[in-house]
């Protein structure tokens, strides 16, 4: 160890020659810890040494992994400075906070805050919790813009994202009312009174995400209170509101551990309710899965609660398990024989405004939330479960029951969901497998995974997994591989065996190529592991060989994965033959690098057999694979002493060099294969091998030890000399640089003289790039140069600073390919230098070793693979500029960029010699131009390293005190009052945009010493670039205007300029190393594991950091003289008339705006008088680039804020719509948002809490400068900034003001087009929450409403709605904006009612209140009482409105009011009875129908010149006859207005409006109704009385109720849309509708009514009549909750049918049946019988596909099941057997209610075991065979769905009953047991199954034997002599044939149950050699059956059956054989 001391020492001192040569000296071990493993007490840092305390100060649950500033190569920053930092960016943000500055203000800040928390800084805990809070409050914070909260609101998911930083209940606890009061806008809006179109509410979506973060910090004692609150909403009578309340528990309860000392806040508490809500949807697919997501987070979080119970089934009870696992089961959707789908659209159709709470089903699939639920539940008492009946075994029971659902073959829509529920199971288990080991996870002992249950698990898994790797779908074989992975990851012993056996025979290339690319994409899954494991390791080298030949250039996709595979190994073992002893690394003298010395050993015996003890070991293994069949489990740890083992494995490196040398050869046939690539990002198969191959060989070569690596040194360095392959070019450059980088000096040294050598011979023999080229293609004559220069350019960056070796050679070699070639090959030069000065300038990794130093040092054993590197002990070697680079690097660029500069500065020379060679035909001269600016550009990005941006020539001023010179220099903010000062411009100005910096740099090496001399030339160099650009720039404008590619190259180098400042950022570096960094360590992210990366990962993870500091302090700059010029430059040619030009100036123009500040104000004019230019010239072109420039890049927002520039912009945007190009129309179409935007209000004020607020402000007095020393002196500040803000505002509300007059006056006469523009706009601006809307505008849109224009007409509509609802919520929130963003709205008509909740007799009193007219107060909302009372009640005052409107408002009115005469409402009806345009808008408009209402609604307040004889006169000249549809749609929609307006008026007019409207309504529903018109009436009928309370429109209610059916009327369609009307009514009122008695008992009565569509309608109302009779009404929440508490686990049972129904049901079911027997059969007429079926079977069907389904459960084993098979016998009339068959199939698919512990009353008994018993009754004893055999359908399904619920003897009576149905009669029927039986076999789980199948097979064996075919007599002739030469069938003969056949199908039904296993299970062979064997003789359908088995079993296995082949005896082969193989002519 003393000498690795040394050789520590040594290197750093080397190291810190670097680091003295600048920086600020310090101490000594300050300096060295780059590379040195941590000296003294820097470490506590990285939470290693004394990090206890740190980690409560961090914040952070588990201390980070890599110590990332440990490893950088220079002095950093200290945690204090850091977090002194911070806490000046928390000042800021509170001062722009309090100030109300959000933009640019907090947003600015926001930013800072994310960047810093980017560079993997860590906030404090109380930071943390204080921005957390803050966030909240703010991204809900009322009155915010919404674009605005939406970057708080993200904010605050980056803060809480991690669970590791603050733990929920102890650290945090957020408050969920405010973001409950934010949801209830959306999801409840019936609860606020006016719709609310003034300001953009908040994004919807935005809300639930915020619910999905904060609910882990919601608190679990406010579970009651959330139930309090969302419980009374639920009402299934609406079924939307049960479907947002359910959302809302989903998002919004808390699941975490509840406190232990109050029972009533356990989960089990309110389980149960959970549960019974559940049982009120059934059939719903939402519901499942909101209800699944809440069970599995609640299992999620209480696994590690002490306090809360655990059992078999974690926190659930096996009642609660059973439910959840089934309906897991109809989750899958699953098909099951016929059965139709368990979900019913109907239901979810239901959902409505809830679908905004459901999770983004991307993100959270509902297999997640299954596997969740299931893992998390899991526990060691699974395993002492002695009923079956625990988590686990219900899992088994899941997997097994589906297991032929995984099978390749049997593929479908099912197959991506089961393949990622595998997936998600074994990544939650693998993730609590890890935390539990690594104690992160606190669980109580008995609950934590052991060894037992993980190998139960294991093994339920490995089959279907196996069967899902070759699935056909890319998805489902994408999850089972990564599932593969997870479980050989638990358990390799168990993975290994099995994954090995499959993938020999597919690498050897024995199976289809699919399987063979599956097979090599598992190995690259699996490598990490086998590398690891003993035993399976020795296989590794066998299995890269078996992999060489999938690198072919045939099969692009197999090379991919074939090299990721190679990829993968070579990360985890050393590719160095471990057979010659231990090598040791000295230092030798010839080139200072470490060279491998052998070490003295003597020759082992091993050794020299080479490979051949591991061949023979391993085709030993490959056999017994072969051998043993499935199931295969190895245990190579018990079996091989490790000696052996690790012998084996050294034999087994033997063969490596062999390994490169054939890869390196199969490679290079690859690359000469390739076809010429299209050189652009196609993502075409071959650019993909071409980016995989660099991939694969830098970890290949990294690991090769250096005598292999000096092998494939040589064979590339041949390769590369020898072939020129074009097309191939860059990927030889990559595998070149690949080389060099492993080991700089030796590749170097081998390389380059042959490169160099080569290009001179090229350039002078061959005259190479000695002419111009055109276009992109290579001339063959350039091709060895470019190949030669690609090489080398390659082969010399990123590698060190070994290049000066060769600096001579390089420099000259530059300067003499800079003068010879010409053409394309001079831009690969320029490449050449770009590249070597990027080598020689920045700072980067030079480190791809898989060891550290030391144990290459120590040599490497066998003990070396697959071993992990702890992230905190790599030592990183980087490679820092040292003096001779940098010396190198500026002579380059002066040469190089001097010669450019040079040239250009000639050619652009005025003078007559140059200038000459413009003219005539050659584009020489653009070719010259062209060229030098891209040898410029590339000169100074690659230097851009050495750019400050302090430095003078960069920028002209910053704000820096820097400290004492050096780097990390705090560059400082000036203070406050001299901003107030400098404000004296512009007013409109952003605040403080020109100030707006950034004030943190980070140190990060900067190479040079400020102010020395090379310092100085670089800057100086970019100094003259600029200057020559900007000359060239203006020489092309004039001379050249139309030269794109000269003008494309300068903005390019304009970019360069911008943007390259020490780093090179134009080139997207850090973008392209993050990428592949992450491309790479995602195979190694595991759950639950942290960073268990290989070295090279960890080292390129330490580079990409030090990228990231370069990037974060690079923010924008200020603007010097220069910087300005070329901004104008840009901004000229970004409305240039060549569309080229334009979009590389506009693209380099975004670039530089963004790293520029104040660069937006600088070219806003420009571009404007470009715009208005080009509009006077009418330049098309122009106009395009200018409106492009400034609406759709960045430059919009701020344009639309500054009010100095915008009015023009809107001006100038009018004058363009009015353009008729196309392209520019379609700019303007795209623009119109922006627009938009610039014209509404901005936002005034936003409400906050004040001590949230002032939580963030930082401890203690900020040191040196700062914004503020304590709170008092920042808000000293705030209000001169609040008051700047203010005036800001003031200002552009007056410039808002002045050009809506402006614009008024222009609409009134422009043409329709621009004016629909205008008029958007006017509303914009005008629209206002303090003025509402101002005369002219209200008058204009009044007007406009009978435009004569159908847009306009349209539009103005919209905006009179808009401003008449602003003035009634204005008056309805006291005319105050506070009350109206905090959404306070005081309606003087709404009123409390109490509710008398403790008297039992209140529920029916308050339902017996709507069956009368009159009422104290109308109650519209469905859900109060529904399931519980709340105390009070919303409910409205009868009689006209109270609401009180002031003097703005009144404004309005009037101004409206006062144009709406007779004239105005004729036109208004007139151009509502057109016929509409397209048949889409052919519909009840309600948009016209509000119009008229607020017509009527100013005339009732006596506002209009029209009075009511007006309107009743004009309604009735519009209806007219009412012969036309139009009339009525037209009439409906006045109607309707009338009816709704009428509410608000007072009784006496109100009775008016009534008395007028009524008849002509009632004659409409009486008489008028056509096909046509229904549907504006029934909408019509929606808007009078849907959602409302049903008194309002009492007259129509009771009129429609008041309905009876007429036997004798032959006007069908009059009696059916009465009914529907009815049912429109029934529907909408629900569980209001009071009057249904009458009606029901008259439909029950004329069930068999003739007409079809009477029948239809009456089934389906009543159906709705009876669903909304069900209501359960309790006292409170908590009596709910103790009551379903008290029924057991899973709660009550809903919808119990009551006595009334019951008896309904019966005496319907009895008639039915009377109906039947009288029937005549055979009739073909329709009868009673079969019309009151289908009036029956429409009943049903309604009701059975509805949430209520399960209320007819009870009747269906009685009297439904018998009538619906009576029903489908019935031949004579199709429907009806159609439908009957329709609704037979439903019946299985309702949820059955098992066991009686549950229910109450009548319901108690136990329904599924009922329906068993009839169902096996039907099949026994049914005369009819079309019964028995529809039976068999339902059994199935019913088995299936049942599957978890069902007691086992029930299961085995049904297998029973289907087993002895084979021996019917009808030949049918047997077919179809067979069918079943093998279904329901094969769906069983594995215990039962096993018994059945003996039982069943025993069974069926026997029969065969024990009833032989009877032999025939030997007569004469073979035939006996009374015979007929024919048998005759006998009864005996014909029940032998019968019995022998049901013997066959039954053994066939068990072997087709299992189409898939491979190979079949042990019983299966005998099976078949019975089968074979003693009945394929047989005549007649018994010898078919046989046969049909036998060939469908062969063709199933055509895939597997060189493996199944092996489960049989010789003998039972030759008996199948016999059957199946005869030869033809036998």
């Amino acid at each position: 160890m003393a000498g690795d001391g040394l050789q520590h020492e040594r290197i750093s001192g080397l190291l810190n020659g670097h680091h003295h040569g600048h920086g600020n000296g310090g101490s000594g071990q300050d300096d060295s810890r780059a590379t040195s493993p941590g000296g003294g007490q820097y470490r506590s840092t990285d939470g290693d040494a004394d990090g206890v305390d740190d980690i409560s100060r961090l914040g952070r649950t588990r201390p980070r992994v890599f110590p990332y500033t440990k490893y950088l190569p220079y002095a950093t920053e200290t945690r204090e400075q850091r977090e002194a930092d911070l806490d000046e960016m928390i000042k800021h943000l509170y001062i722009a906070v309090a100030a109300g500055d959000f933009i640019p203000g907090a947003i600015h800040w926001t930013k800072e805050i994310r960047g810093w928390m980017s560079l993997k800084f860590d906030l404090t805990r109380k930071q943390r919790i204080s921005l957390v809070k803050l966030y909240y409050e703010l991204a809900l914070a009322p009155g915010l813009e919404s674009t605005v909260a939406e970057r708080f609101a993200s904010m605050f998911m980056v803060l809480t994202k991690r669970k590791h930083y603050l733990r929920p209940g102890k650290d945090l606890i957020l408050d969920w009312r405010p973001l409950w009061k934010e949801l209830k806008v959306f999801v409840l809006p019936s609860e606020s009174a006016t719709q609310n179109t003034y300001s953009a509410k908040r994004n919807v979506r935005t809300l639930t995400k915020l619910c999905a973060f904060a609910q882990l910090f919601f608190d679990p004692r406010e579970v009651p209170a959330m139930l309090e609150e969302f419980l009374p909403y639920y009402s299934m009578s609406f079924s939307e509101q049960a479907f947002v309340v359910l959302g809302l528990l989903n998002l919004m309860l808390p699941t975490s551990a509840p406190p232990a000392d109050d029972e009533k806040l356990q989960p089990q508490y309110y389980l149960p309710t959970f549960f019974h809500l559940w049982s009120t949807i059934n059939r719903s697919l939402v519901v499942d899965t909101r209800m699944l997501d809440i069970c599995s987070r609640q299992a999620r979080d209480c696994l590690g609660a002490e306090q809360v119970p655990f059992g078999p089934c974690g926190l659930f009870t096996e009642e609660q398990s059973s439910l959840i696992f089934t309906a897991v089961l109809r989750l899958l959707e699953i098909p099951v024989g016929q059965a139709t789908s368990s979900y019913s659209q109907s239901v979810d159709a239901g959902v409505g405004i809830a679908t905004l709470l459901d999770r983004d089903q991307r993100k959270h699939p509902v297999s997640h939330s299954i596997a969740r639920w299931i893992i998390m539940s899991m526990s060691p008492l699974c395993l002492k479960a002695t009923n079956k009946k625990s988590t686990l075994h219900q899992l088994e029971g899941l997997i097994q029951g589906i297991e032929t659902f995984f099978h390749p073959s049997n593929s479908g829509a099912w197959t991506k969901l089961l393949a990622q529920l595998v997936y998600y199971l074994a990544d939650f288990f693998v993730m609590r497998w890890n935390r539990e080991q690594s104690g992160e996870y606190e669980i109580p002992a008995d609950r934590k995974l052991n060894e037992e249950l993980k190998r139960r698990f294991m093994l339920c898994l490995r089959d279907v997994v196996f069967m899902g790797i070759y699935a056909k779908s890319g998805t489902a074989m994408n999850y089972s591989l990564s599932t593969l992975q997870s479980l050989a990851y638990l358990e390799p012993n168990l993975i290994l065996p099995g994954a090995l056996q499959r993938i020999y025979p597919a690498m050897q290339g024995l199976v289809e190529v699919h399987r063979t690319i599956s097979s090599i994409r598992a190995l690259q899954m699996l490598s990490k592991i086998i590398a690891r494991t003993k035993g399976y390791r020795c296989h590794l080298t066998t299995l890269l060989g078996l992999a060489l030949p999938g690198i072919d250039a045939n099969d692009l996709d197999k090379t991919m994965h074939s090299l990721a595979f190679i990829q993968a190994v070579c990360y985890n073992i050393p590719l160095q033959d471990l057979t010659k002893g231990v090598p040791k690394l000295e230092r030798s003298e010839l080139n200072g690098d470490y060279e491998m010395i052998e070490a003295g050993s003597p020759p082992a015996l091993t050794d020299s057999a080479g490979t051949a003890l591991a061949v023979e070991w391993i085709t030993g293994q490959v056999a017994r694979f072969e051998q043993e069949g499935p199931g295969i489990e190895l245990d190579y740890a018990a079996e091989l002493n490790p000696e052996d083992e690790e012998t084996i494995l050294k034999s087994s490196t033997a063969g490596f060099a062999e390994f490169v040398i054939s890869f390196t050869g199969r490679v290079f046939t690859l690359l000469q294969n390739l076809p010429d690539a299209a050189r652009v990002k196609s993502g075409s198969p071959e650019e993909n091998v071409v980016n995989t191959l660099p991939a694969t060989f830098s970890p290949l070569l990294a690991s090769l030890s250096p005598e292999l690596y000096d092998l494939a040194l040589e064979q590339v360095a041949k390769f590369a000399a020898n072939h020129v392959v074009h097309q191939a070019r860059d990927a030889m450059a990559f595998i070149c640089n690949a080389l060099v980088k492993i080991s700089p000096k030796k590749a170097l040294h081998r390389l380059l003289p042959d490169l160099i050598s080569s290009i001179r011979t090229e350039i002078t023999e061959n005259g190479a790039g000695s002419t111009r080229t055109t276009g992109s293609e290579i001339l063959p004559r350039d091709r060895a140069l470019v190949w030669h220069v690609s090489l080398l350019s390659m082969c010399v960056v990123h590698v060190g600073k070994d290049v000066l070796d060769f600096e001579e050679d390089l420099f000259s070699l530059a300067g003499f390919m800079q003068e010879k070639c010409k053409g394309i090959p001079l831009v690969h030069v320029s490449n050449f230098v770009h590249h070597l000065l990027l080598n020689l300038t920045v700072t980067y990794t030079v480190d791809y070793s898989l060891f550290n130093r030391a144990e290459l040092e120590q040599g490497l054993t066998a003990a070396s693979w697959g071993r992990i590197v702890d992230p905190g002990e790599v030592d990183v070697v980087w490679h820092v500029p040292c003096k001779e680079e940098l010396d190198f690097a500026a002579r380059i660029a002066e040469a190089q960029g001097g010669r450019a500069l040079g040239c250009l500065g000639e050619l652009i020379s005025e003078e007559e010699g140059v200038g000459r060679r413009r003219d005539g035909v050659g584009k020489e001269w653009s070719d010259e131009v062209a060229r030098n600016l891209v040898l410029l550009r590339l000169v100074i990005s690659g230097v851009c390293r050495l750019f400050r941006s302090e430095d003078g020539t960069v920028t002209p001023f910053t704000f820096v005190g820097v400290k004492d010179g050096g780097e990390g220099g705090v560059s400082e903010v000036p203070t406050p009052e001299e901003e107030v000062e400098g404000e004296g411009g512009d007013p409109f100005g952003e605040p403080e945009d020109e100030k707006m910096k950034r004030s943190f740099r980070y140190p990060s090496g900067y190479p040079l010493e400020v102010g020395s001399p090379a310092y100085e030339a670089v800057h100086q160099l970019r100094r003259t670039a600029g200057e020559t650009l900007h000359r060239v720039h203006e020489f092309l404008v004039k001379h050249q205007e139309d030269d794109v590619p000269c003008f494309n190259a300068l903005y390019t180098a304009y970019r360069s300029c911008f943007v390259d400042m020490g780093i090179e950022r134009s080139a997207h570096v850090l973008d392209r190393l993050t990428r592949l960094l992450f491309a790479d360590i995602h195979p190694y992210k595991s759950s639950g594991t942290r960073k268990q990366y290989p070295r090279p990962l960890l080292v390129r993870r330490a580079n990409l950091y030090h990228f990231q500091r370069l990037r974060f302090n690079e923010h924008p700059r200020a603007a010097s003289d220069l910087d300005k010029t070329l901004l104008l430059d840009l901004a000229a040619s970004s409305t240039s008339v060549y569309t080229d030009i334009r979009r590389t100036a506009q693209s380099a123009g975004e670039q530089a705006i963004k790293s520029i500040v104040g660069a937006k104000m600088l070219i806003i004019p420009p571009l404007l008088d470009a715009l208005e230019d080009a509009l006077q010239k009418g330049s098309h072109p122009r106009i395009k680039g200018a409106m492009y420039s400034l609406l759709f890049g960045s430059l919009a927002k701020p344009l639309g804020r500054n009010w100095a520039f915008a009015p023009r912009m809107i001006r100038l945007f009018i004058r363009v719509s009015e353009a008729d190009r196309p392209s520019i129309q379609k700019l303007v179409a795209g623009s119109g948002f922006t627009i938009q935007e610039m014209v509404q209000a901005g936002a005034r004020m936003a409400v906050l809490d004040e001590d949230t607020l002032k939580g963030i402000w930082p401890e203690g007095d900020g040191e040196g400068r700062t914004v503020a020393r304590t709170r008092g002196e920042a808000e000293g500040v705030v209000p001169g900034i609040k008051a700047r803000i203010q005036k800001r505002r003031r200002l552009v509300e007056g410039r808002k003001a002045e050009l809506a007059v402006e614009l008024l006056r222009e609409v009134k006469t422009a043409h329709w087009k621009k004016a629909s523009r205008m008029a958007v706009m006017i509303i914009g601006l005008d629209y206002r929450f303090e003025t509402v809307a101002s005369d002219g505008v209200v008058e204009l849109a009044t007007r406009g409403v009978i435009d004569t224009h159908p847009t306009l007409r349209a539009l103005y509509t919209g905006s009179v709605g808009a401003v008449y609802s602003l003035a009634q919520g204005r008056a309805l929130v006291g005319h105050k904006y506070e009350n109206y963003l905090l959404g306070v709205q005081t309606d003087p008509d709404e009123l409390a009612l109490p509710t008398q909740r403790d008297d039992p007799g209140w529920t029916q009193r308050y339902l017996d209140a709507f069956a009368k007219p009159e009422a104290e107060a109308y109650i519209d909302a469905d859900y109060p009482g529904w399931l519980v009372w709340k105390d009070s009640m919303r409910g409205s005052r009868t009689g006209g409105t109270k609401l009180e409107f002031d003097e703005v408002e009144m404004r309005v009115r009037r101004t409206m009011g006062k144009l709406i005469d007779r004239h105005w409402l004729s036109t208004l009806f007139g151009y509502m009875k057109q016929e509409p345009r397209d048949s889409q808008a052919d519909r009840f408009r309600i948009s016209s129908s509000m119009m008229v209402a607020y017509a009527m609604e100013l005339m009732a307040h006596n506002l209009t010149p029209a009075k009511w004889d007006d309107f009743k006169d004009l309604a009735l000249a519009v209806f007219g006859d009412g012969g036309d549809k139009h009339q009525h749609r037209a009439m409906a929609e006045i109607m309707g207005a009338m009816l709704s307006s009428a509410e608000e008026f007072a009784p006496a007019f109100r009775e008016e409006v009534w008395g007028f409207t009524f008849p002509t309504v009632r004659r409409v529903f009486s008489e008028g109704l056509t096909p046509e018109n229904m549907s504006y009436w029934s909408t019509f009928l929606t808007l009078v009385a849907g959602g409302k309370d049903p008194r309002r429109a009492w007259p129509l209610v009771e009129w429609l109720a008041g309905y009876r059916l007429d036997m004798l009327s032959h006007a069908a369609f009059k009696d059916s849309s009465k009914i529907t009307l009815l049912q429109i009514v029934v529907g909408t009122l629900g569980w209001h509708f009071r009057l249904e008695a009458g009606i029901v008992e008259d439909f029950v009565k004329h069930l068999d009514h003739p007409y079809k569509g009477v029948r239809e309608v009456m089934g389906t109302t009543l159906a709705t009549v009876f669903r909304t009779r069900y209501h359960e009404s309790y006292r409170d929440v908590a009596t709910l909750l103790e009551a379903q508490k008290a029924a057991g686990s899973v709660g009550s049972r809903a919808y119990v049918p009551t006595q009334e129904y019951s008896a309904i049901v019966d005496e319907v079911f009895d008639r039915l049946e009377k109906w039947r027997v009288e029937r005549t059969p055979g009739i073909q007429t329709p009868t009673s019988y079969t019309q009151a079926s289908k009036t029956v079977l429409l009943w049903l069907d309604t009701t059975l596909c509805a949430y209520d389904c399960t209320v007819l459960v009870p009747f269906f084993p009685g009297k439904v099941m018998k009538q619906l098979l009576h029903m489908m016998d019935i031949k004579e009339d199709p429907e009806l057997q159609s439908l009957a068959y329709h609704v037979f199939r439903h019946l299985p698919n309702i949820p059955h209610q098992v066991g009686n512990g549950s229910g109450s009353g009548s319901g108690g008994d136990d329904e599924a075991e009922a329906f068993v018993q009839a169902l096996i009754e039907i099949a026994r004893g049914s005369v009819s065979w079309h019964q028995r055999l529809r039976v068999l359908i339902n059994i199935q399904v019913f088995y299936f769905r049942q599957l978890f619920l069902m007691p086992e003897e029930q299961a085995k009576r049904l297998v029973k009953c289907v087993r002895d149905m084979l021996h019917d009669t009808q030949l049918e029927v047997r077919l179809g047991a067979a069918a079943t039986l093998g279904g329901m076999v094969r769906c069983s789980p594995v215990e039962f199954r096993e018994v059945t199948i003996a039982e069943l097979k025993r069974h069926f064996t026997d029969l065969l034997v024990k009833n032989p075919l009877p032999k025939r007599p030997r007569g004469a002739g073979g035939v006996a002599r009374d015979s007929t030469g024919t048998s005759t069938p006998t009864p005996e003969g014909n029940k032998l044939v019968l019995t022998r056949h049901a013997a066959v199908l039954g053994l066939g039904a068990l072997v087709q149950a299992f189409p898939y296993v491979s190979p079949p299970p042990a019983w299966l062979p005998e099976v078949l050699a019975t089968l074979a064997g003693r009945a394929a003789s047989d005549g007649g359908m018994v010898g078919k059956s046989v046969k049909s088995v036998l060939s469908e079993f062969k063709k199933t296995r055509q895939d597997t059956w060189h493996v199944d082949v092996k489960a049989f005896k010789p003998e039972q082969l030759e008996d199948l054989e016999g059957v199946l193989w005869k030869s033809y002519f036998a």
